[in-house]
């Protein structure tokens, strides 16, 4: 089966596309598809061929069976691609032997999803999280990628021209070089985690936008801030949080975070070396889960963000922070739209459907997220004495303070802080709610 072939590029891309013969339904594939051609085309690659392979089990050696491997053999020796993407998790062993076989460089999901990450990663822990990543993934494969694209893109590395040797690299040094880049990124995160306590004394709530891949965060990030964030139709167009400073309806300060998008079958090394970006969603006082609704697997997708939050710390169906938001109701039909809206009314979680590009719905989950934000905040008058000096500080860095009035023995406040550190002033300095 042969989908979408375009004129040669000098880095061109086959794509092979391993399916389950019982799984997926046609508009599901089509999905599928989508999403592997996209994965390539973020990195600048330009696909000539994508083949679907459906196969019923999996040979441990080279994963195809043999009809299936010689049928692309020929393929690839007529189309002559700069980089053979097979859309799944290889093994060392598997990936070399087809290697072998097709006589042209393989790269599998992990390594498509890395050298994504390595081209567009800006801040110095995410360069740092994504070279401990890579050099995970290449331990076990004992072979120096080559690096001719890498100089082009600044990706992580694995892909290559054909013809270009491959180097042994020694396991020794790759286990210095991984001991160096921990204890990089352990200065890195303890230089973040002072930013983050420093931002925790600016009284703002957090808005953490999460999603798979493509579901329109940036989008939604950019019609609410008016950021001019990188939006474009590619996966993991943001990689680096961004954050800013918004007004919701309530007329309170909050910071929303756009984050980098989730996907299914994410390398486990990333998700262990990018836990500290993405442990902002954890210390979010709301999390926006954004679900491309125009898609047909949009159930798994959501899913697969469900599990990878899990693996964050994050309980969904009882963590009361989180707003599901479904995006691009604008590409269904009225019938589904109206169903949407029906099943949103009765669900547990409070659900919305929006449009990010048209600003559809956009209002309203602005109003939802205020009223999240405030379920812990509570509006306080005080009457704090001039000569204590000290919990007037303190309420000015634990609060909102939406007023002041200075008299001769006392200042009058009007003030919005978090109920527990309500209770902890109270403790501290005694009751001074007038």
């Amino acid at each position: 089966m042969f989908i979408g072939v375009q004129d040669q590029d000098p880095d061109t891309a086959y794509i092979v596309q391993p399916v389950d013969k019982d799984r997926p339904s046609a508009r599901a594939l089509e999905d599928i598809i989508e999403e592997a051609e996209g994965l390539a085309r973020a990195i600048e690659l330009n696909v000539i061929q994508t083949r679907v392979v459906k196969y019923s089990k999996i040979d441990a050696g080279k994963f195809f069976g043999k009809g299936i491997r010689e049928e692309i053999a020929d393929d690839i020796e007529q189309a002559e691609p700069s980089i053979v993407i097979v859309n799944c998790t290889l093994s060392p062993v598997q990936q070399r032997n087809l290697e072998k076989e097709w006589n042209a460089k393989i790269i599998d999901r992990t390594g498509l999803i890395l050298e994504i990450f390595g081209a567009r990663a800006q801040t110095k822990e995410g360069r740092l999280q994504v070279d401990l990543a890579a050099l995970d993934y290449q331990k076990s494969r004992l072979v120096r990628s080559w690096t001719h694209l890498e100089r082009q893109r600044g990706g992580a590395g694995f892909m290559g021209g054909p013809g270009e040797r491959q180097i042994e690299i020694d396991r020794r040094l790759i286990a210095d070089r991984i001991t160096k880049l921990k204890k990089e990124l352990d200065d890195v995160r303890r230089t973040r985690d002072l930013g983050r306590q420093s931002r925790a004394r600016v009284p703002f709530p957090i808005v953490s936008l999460v999603g798979y891949t493509n579901a329109g965060k940036s989008t939604l990030f950019n019609r609410i801030t008016s950021a001019g964030v990188f939006a474009e139709d590619l996966p993991f167009a943001t990689l680096d949080p961004t954050m800013r400073k918004i007004t919701l309806p309530q007329g309170r300060d909050a910071i929303l975070a756009d984050t980098v998008g989730f996907i299914s079958d994410l390398p486990t090394t990333l998700v262990a070396a990018f836990r500290a970006t993405l442990e902002q969603i954890v210390y979010g006082d709301v999390i926006v889960h954004v679900i491309d609704v125009s898609r047909d697997d949009y159930m798994q997708q959501k899913q697969d963000v469900i599990e990878i939050l899990g693996e964050l710390g994050v309980e969904y169906e009882n963590d009361e922070r989180i707003i599901e938001v479904y995006n691009k109701v604008d590409a269904l039909d009225e019938e589904a739209r109206e169903e949407f809206t029906r099943i949103s009314k009765t669900a547990h979680i409070p659900t919305i459907l929006i449009s990010a590009v048209k600003g559809q719905g956009v209002v309203t989950l602005m109003e939802m997220i205020g009223e999240v934000t405030n379920r812990n905040y509570k509006s306080l008058e005080m009457k704090i004495p001039v000569t204590d000096g000290k919990a007037l500080a303190w309420l000015y860095e634990k609060g909102e303070i939406i007023n002041r009035k200075d008299h001769d023995t006392h200042v009058s406040l009007s003030i919005r802080i978090d109920s527990a550190d309500a209770e902890k002033f109270k403790n501290t300095f005694g009751d001074y709610a007038k």
